[in-house]
């Protein structure tokens, strides 16, 4: 196993739990922003933890998402990663207005899995074009399974 999973799991293990899994997971990949939701009982991603520097209004946004909307609500419909190198130009689809008022360019949002039902989304972003590696695509799922099993 990873150094980087291993402290994840100590992370969501201890008192900082999300919030310290997600400043580890954007330092060990160099992200300036994330987040990570889950769904509630009313089937919906609720937002259980945000970098700093996320706008009041994007917070306002992303606090509720259904299924099947943005990203983040893509990737847990899909079960699947969603990406953009680019959100400020993005023509897919995938990224809603919203997200662009964060200025934020390459994203990526993995589905959070509890085998293979998506239970939530873990998503970070660069304030710059990125694309994501393979091997960064699938350590991220391998985090978003260890979110899963702090979770259930």
């Amino acid at each position: 196993m990873s150094s980087y999973l291993k402290t994840i799991e100590e992370a969501l293990a201890g008192p900082g739990g999300f919030a310290e899994a997600l400043r580890l997971t954007l330092e060990h990949f160099q992200a300036d922003s994330g987040t990570i939701h889950l769904l509630g009982d009313d089937g919906r991603l609720h937002l259980r933890a945000a970098s700093a520097g996320i706008p009041d209004a994007v917070r306002a946004l992303i606090g509720v998402i259904p299924v099947g909307k943005g990203m983040a609500g893509l990737a847990v419909e899909r079960a699947e990663p969603v990406t953009s190198c680019n959100i400020q130009t993005d023509t897919t689809g995938d990224v809603r207005p919203g997200a662009r008022q964060t200025g934020l360019e390459g994203a990526i949002v993995v589905p959070v899995l509890a085998g293979d039902r998506a239970v939530g989304a873990l998503g970070i972003a660069n304030r710059r074009e990125r694309v994501f590696t393979e091997e960064e695509t699938a350590l991220l799922l391998e985090a978003g399974k260890r979110i899963a099993s702090s979770v259930g």
